[in-house]
């Protein structure tokens, strides 16, 4: 998740969080923002459920779902083999 932040940088965003906040909010937002994250992730498992639940074994046929991402049939179309679309010569 933090792949591109290092603990140097992890340290500093807690000290200037410190500094904004205070020590005596500080506790109070971690709190929040745990449980606000709970709450995100709980939804994300709730849809990923009821997608399960509603597409079923399709839902395995789908494969990665990258491929559907505009920009990649976007690219696919655009720059693809013209052989493949029908439009050969």
């Amino acid at each position: 998740m933090f792949s591109s932040i290092g603990w140097g940088e992890i340290i500093v965003l807690a000290l200037a969080a410190l500094f904004v906040f205070g020590p005596d909010r500080l506790p109070d937002l971690a709190r929040e923002s745990a449980a606000g994250l709970q709450r995100v992730r709980s939804a994300v498992t709730g849809v990923r459920g009821r997608l399960e639940e509603e597409l079923g074994d399709d839902l395995g046929r789908l494969g990665d779902l990258r491929q559907y991402h505009p920009r990649t049939l976007v690219r696919e179309h655009l720059l693809g083999d013209d052989t493949q679309s029908g439009r050969a010569g």
